[in-house]
């Protein structure tokens, strides 16, 4: 397995010799995610399931000035109990990051985190970030004070005689006033068949997604919580099967509070509604009444180190799950230091 990634290891070697006889700057960063995350959903018939593992992503990263950075590295995974490690579970992290006036572009394979946070459960669920830690495609985003706008393609499957082929565009954005904001999240994915394929049985082309648009206040620091957001609003999905049924968009209302004091917090969602079969969304919003609470812990916070307990109730009509989780995130290193 090893064999097939010696040309990815060799690439990383010479593009840090290369960076430095050449690049005015070279820095490296490795983020430490380990997880355990324990989901009980027989209740509301929702898949059980335990996830528990470490992922681990160094970086180098070159620039020639402050504006044009080339970044390289692998994003590994283990899940606990796997006998051995497959070539699923490594894989590349190489992109150019372009940085200027607020502008900020990425393309290439390059990681979510802190790029895709602010997208709502219900649009995009959290094990994303246990499986697919990288975005394949481009990201663009525009951020002054005040304002926020991104866009964003992440391309999921390329197209051959075997597999299908698979994207999913997005677009999010948020205009503070204030201690107001309007925010809102845009998905749509795209699901397409195979190169060449005569196979009647083959599955439609199928287009999903959902927007949500939500007015919110964010009362940190005008209490004595830590912090306070409010919010609510609404989202449609959409979803056709072509030849099969045409555009369906179901709707609801959701709202969402969040409060932290110190190293406790409190979470609470609620949706009302429609029924939602959002392809990448949480599939407790399949349900037309769901909410969910949130108690939790960060009893490790220090120079980008974070551990996190979080106990989660999902209320369903007669059905009440839980949910545990355990996270630690470590962020280290040194970021484009300046060569002599």
């Amino acid at each position: 397995m090893f064999a097939h990634y010696r040309p990815l290891f060799l690439f990383f070697f010479l593009l840090a010799v290369t960076g430095k006889s050449h690049a005015q700057d070279i820095g490296w960063n490795v983020h430490f995610h380990g997880f355990a995350d324990n989901r009980e959903y027989a209740k509301s018939n929702r898949y059980s399931q335990s996830i528990l593992g470490v992922r681990i992503a160094p970086e180098i990263n070159l620039s020639m000035d402050s504006i044009h950075f080339l970044h390289g590295g692998v994003n590994f995974l283990h899940e606990f109990g796997s006998a051995e490690t497959t070539a699923k579970d490594i894989i590349p992290t190489i992109y150019y990051n372009y940085k200027q006036k607020g502008h900020d572009f990425y393309i290439g394979m390059f990681p979510r985190k802190d790029l895709l946070n602010g997208y709502h459960r219900a649009l995009l669920n959290d094990t994303l970030n246990y499986y697919r830690p990288n975005i394949e495609g481009m990201l663009w985003r525009y951020q002054n004070s005040a304002f926020h706008q991104q866009l964003w393609i992440d391309w999921t499957s390329r197209q051959t005689e075997t597999a299908r082929e698979q994207f999913m565009v997005g677009l999010s954005g948020r205009v503070d006033m204030n201690f107001l904001y309007l925010s809102h999240n845009v998905t749509l994915w795209h699901d397409a068949g195979r190169k060449n394929n005569t196979d009647e049985n083959e599955r439609p082309v199928r287009d999903n997604g959902a927007a949500m648009a939500k007015l919110g206040t964010d009362l940190s620091g005008l209490s004595f919580l830590d912090s306070l957001d409010i919010s609510a609003g609404g989202i449609i999905a959409y979803d056709r099967l072509r030849g099969i049924y045409g555009w369906r968009t179901p709707k609801g209302f959701i709202a969402d509070v969040y409060a932290e004091y110190r190293k406790i917090f409190i979470a609470n969602t609620f949706y009302k509604g429609e029924k939602l079969d959002i392809a990448y969304g949480d599939r407790f919003y399949t349900a037309d009444f769901y909410d969910r609470l949130e108690l939790g812990w960060k009893p490790l916070q220090y120079k980008g180190l974070e551990g996190k307990f979080t106990l989660s109730f999902h209320f369903t009509r007669g059905a009440i799950d839980n949910q545990q989780q355990f996270s630690l995130q470590y962020n280290l290193g040194r970021l484009y230091t300046r060569r002599p």
